[in-house]
């Protein structure tokens, strides 16, 4: 009979490509990885890893049984998924994502209601970029993610995964005190050309998005500076290092030699929390969800509320 587990530490080498990666992935050591596989060549009496180069490749026969491994995993999960919702209890553990500035700003009132509400659940809190939680949902790394993208470039979600708005996120300009349009209460997008910038690294949503938003504006960027703390941002603005657009979820107060003006059109970035479909039955998931949304709802006069999907 096939060890679930064994099946599990297959399936991990399969999805990322090497023993390590894999044992990263399950929080466990290589050798406990390489310990399992080798009990599963035991079993099977077929052979599943080969060298290739530094690392190893699977074989046809790993192959064929990482992919029915992949099956039955999503079966278990639906199984306890679905026992779960009978018994109705809001237990076990529940692994959530939350990109930076929702780990600052909305998770630790999360956290609290939801061990006011169901102190038996366990939580385990892991701050991620919305990219990476995408893969770690699908995986079934994470149970459920709190992401975020820009109402002007929507983020593509895979399928599979099932969502909820929680709020829109406004952003503002942050421009050094001294600024000519420092004093200003609201300014147009166009009139910051020949700024230079303060933005997160190459790669990034944030980056990526104010790129395309200057350039959909007609303005070229020039990016002077590279971080992606956004405390960061504020105090190379301080410094006259540049501007930066700088949501307000998470923001903490601006500090001398800033100036936060609101921007036109308006900067809005729109937050989710997602999870895969095959676990929506958990009492978990929907009880998370709920806390969610009740800790949103106390972010009001700082963010914009946006309607709700089912």
């Amino acid at each position: 009979m096939l060890d679930l587990n064994r099946l599990k530490a297959l399936h991990a080498v399969a999805v990322y490509g090497s023993v390590g990666a894999a044992a990263e992935a399950l929080m466990v050591t290589p050798s406990a990885v390489s310990q399992q596989l080798a009990k599963l060549e035991r079993e099977t009496g077929a052979t599943l890893l080969e060298r290739n180069g530094r690392g190893v490749r699977l074989t046809d026969a790993a192959g064929l049984l990482a992919d029915h491994a992949e099956r039955i995993l999503a079966l278990v999960e639906t199984a306890e998924a679905d026992f779960e919702a009978l018994r109705g209890a809001v237990v076990g553990r529940l692994s959530i994502g939350a990109f930076p500035t929702a780990a600052r700003g909305l998770m630790p009132q999360a956290l609290v209601l939801l061990r006011e509400r169901h102190p038996e659940l366990r939580i385990q809190l892991h701050e991620r970029e919305p990219g990476r939680q995408l893969l770690e949902v699908s995986r079934g790394e994470l149970d459920l993610a709190v992401v975020q993208d820009w109402v002007n470039r929507p983020m593509a979600i895979p399928d599979g995964l099932s969502r909820a708005t929680l709020f829109d996120d406004v952003a503002d300009v942050v421009l050094p005190a001294d600024h000519p349009l420092a004093g200003r209460a609201e300014i147009e997008l166009a009139e910051l050309s020949g700024e230079r910038w303060i933005s997160g690294s190459p790669g990034t949503v944030c980056h990526d998005w104010l790129v395309y938003t200057l350039r959909s504006a007609e303005l070229e960027p020039e990016i002077a500076c590279m971080a992606d703390e956004y405390p960061t941002q504020l105090a190379l603005a301080a410094a006259g290092q540049g501007c930066a657009i700088v949501p307000r979820l998470g923001r903490d107060s601006v500090p001398e030699g800033v100036r936060a003006v609101a921007v036109r059109p308006l900067p809005t970035r729109r937050i989710y929390a997602l999870w895969r479909s095959d676990a929506a039955r958990r009492p978990a998931i929907r009880a998370a969800v709920d806390v969610l949304r009740a800790a949103s709802a106390g972010l009001r006069g700082e963010v914009r509320f946006a309607s709700t999907d089912g």
